[in-house]
């Protein structure tokens, strides 16, 4: 698989782990440093990696499942162990900034706002 698959499958675990509740899924897509941001009320609202896990260990995403799972995965570009990503969802707009590890491409930072 190419760097651009290898990216877009880390997204694909991180939005379908979420919605499916499978926490094994979503700790292989992030870094143990990931960051998550939403813009609330002039204030930055973070998230953490573990919170993101446990979150989805009790099924918390499978609230936001959408009906008809469309994912707009567009790798905006990559540069050595760095990438920058767009994902479209029906629940959510994200921005996923992603960093190559030894154990693959991790998701180390996003933006997000809901749809």
């Amino acid at each position: 698989m190419d760097n651009n698959g290898e990216i877009v499958q880390s997204c694909l675990d991180y939005f379908e782990g979420w919605y499916d509740g499978d926490a094994s899924r979503m700790a292989r897509a992030l870094h143990p440093e990931l960051v998550k941001r939403s813009p609330r009320e002039g204030a930055l609202d973070n998230t953490s990696a573990q919170w993101m896990i446990e979150a989805t260990a009790r099924g918390a995403g499978k609230r936001d499942d959408p009906a008809e799972r469309r994912l707009e995965i567009t790798v905006e570009h990559t540069y050595g162990a760095i990438a920058n990503v767009t994902v479209m969802s029906v629940p959510y707009a994200e921005y996923v900034q992603l960093v190559r590890t030894t154990d693959g491409w991790r998701i180390a930072n996003t933006l997000w706002l809901p749809r």
